[in-house]
């Protein structure tokens, strides 16, 4: 019994003298280049995210889809995301960041040339489906790994600039929707879509384990001699690396859980309103990013070059927001960002609605206003959900809060079919405002501050 308790109290220790190191590094070269490795892989899924919204256009017509269709094609990527952000989430508690970030790249890559070879709106949904599993587990662990390198003063900068490559994916693949799309059909989406994931594999090799999760694991000898290269890194380029200053760590900071954790103590609240605010952010913007295209082909009767020059526009205006947000948010901090964002966002949906949405004219001026203030809370959530669990449930709870992304995302899209099939295309805007302005209110009733506080600190 002593034994055990002096290797626990050994355990905590050694993982305090990790924390105060890490948390006192400065931004190498190589964090710097864990931020692009692991962001060519986010690009990818967010390419792969939208390239079927713009190839949709073509497929509509190609296929003889009807607007129920189009909503399950589009739907069934965000519930295979949703599989693979349970199931990767939990996989990662147990085989390391690494390992299933590999796998989940491997898996999405296939799928996107499974795509190449679709032949109808059924097989589309199927390969949609799979390639989603891969996508929704990469992204929330990606976010846990990259959030547990870097200390608490420049963790949100650092992660969102990682984060920015996520919009910046969306708006390339609006482009090359717009060039591609009309000369080469919508193969040549995904097969652009390949050329990101294929360079991310190999690059995985250079990338170390991360070291709070190796610590938390026990072991702490590698962990260890992962901060000791960073360490290295610091001093060679010159850089400031003042001394630790360890700080009490929590017991359970180095005990085992499992996902019942995250409904239990202060976690319940913070799991909660995050899957709250996952579902009402994405529920909006990728019921508007996925669907904007087709409407102003079909609503509007544009020309198919004209449909995709409007698409792209809301992911580019979202690419600037989310820059913006990125060299904001430290200083103005998550709670008050997100309150501030979701009921702003309520007034271009409003303005819709009254007006009616009977102009294309109307809907491009007004929905990428709304699609932008969103878009800073949809691509900074996974900095913020990392942020409300410790190493042992971060990237477990991750998952399962991107989860909800993922049922958010496949309803906002069948809504919108539903909604423009039955009642016409004002009221979809309306839905959308009532789901923002319920956003804005958990936000406001539940949401804790984080900006500035050490990982460990925010979550024993």
């Amino acid at each position: 019994m002593t034994t055990h308790v002096a290797d626990e109290g050994a355990a905590r220790t050694a993982n305090a003298e990790l924390v105060a190191r890490l948390e006192r590094l400065p931004v190498t070269r190589r964090l710097t280049l864990i931020r692009v490795i692991v962001g060519s892989a986010t690009f990818f899924d967010a390419y792969t995210v939208l390239a079927i919204a713009f190839a949709m256009p073509e497929l509509v017509d190609a296929w003889n889809l009807s607007d129920s269709q189009v909503g399950l094609i589009l739907s069934a990527g965000y519930l295979g995301q949703l599989v693979g952000a349970l199931f990767f989430g939990w996989l990662a508690e147990r085989i390391g960041r690494l390992h299933t970030l590999f796998i989940t790249i491997v898996l999405f890559v296939a799928m996107d040339i499974a795509c190449l070879f679709a032949f109808s709106g059924t097989s589309m949904m199927l390969f949609r489906f799979v390639q989603g599993i891969g996508t929704g587990g990469e992204v929330p662990v990606a976010s846990a790994y990259v959030n547990e390198f870097i200390g608490a003063r420049k963790r949100g900068r650092f992660f969102l600039l990682y984060e920015v490559i996520f919009p910046a994916g969306l708006m390339v693949a609006g482009i090359a929707g717009y060039f591609l799309v009309p000369v080469f059909g919508w193969q040549a989406l995904f097969v652009v879509g390949l050329v990101p994931a294929v360079l991310a594999i190999p690059l995985r090799m250079l990338m170390p384990e991360s070291p709070r999760w190796l610590s938390a694991q026990g072991r702490h000898e590698e962990a260890d001699a992962v901060v000791r290269k960073l360490e290295d890194d610091a001093v060679r380029q010159g850089l400031p690396l003042p001394e630790p200053t360890p700080r009490p760590v929590d017991p359970r900071a180095t005990a085992r859980s499992d996902w019942r954790e995250l409904f239990q103590g202060i976690y319940r609240k913070r799991t909660l309103m995050i899957w709250a605010l996952w579902v009402c952010v994405y529920m909006v913007n990728n019921g508007l990013v996925t669907w904007l295209p087709t409407l102003y082909k079909k609503v509007f009767h544009l020309s198919l070059e004209t449909s995709l020059a409007y698409g792209w526009i809301t992911s580019g205006v979202g690419v600037v927001a989310s820059l913006a947000c990125a060299l904001l948010i430290d200083r103005v901090g998550r709670r008050r960002w997100y309150a501030v964002a979701f009921l702003a966002a309520t007034v271009p949906l409003l303005l819709l609605t009254a007006l009616g949405a009977t102009s294309a004219t109307q809907v491009v001026i007004l929905a990428p206003v709304a699609y932008a203030i969103l878009q800073t809370i949809s691509f900074s959530l996974y900095l913020y959900s990392a942020e409300l669990y410790p190493t042992r449930l971060r990237a477990i709870g991750t998952g399962f809060g991107s989860a909800w992304l993922r049922a958010g995302s496949s309803i906002g899209p069948l809504l919108v079919g539903w909604i423009v099939a039955d009642l016409g295309i004002r009221y979809v805007f309306a839905a959308f405002a009532a789901v923002a302005l319920l956003g804005g209110l958990v936000t406001l009733g539940f949401a804790i501050e984080t900006k500035g506080r050490v990982l460990e600190e925010l979550s024993p």
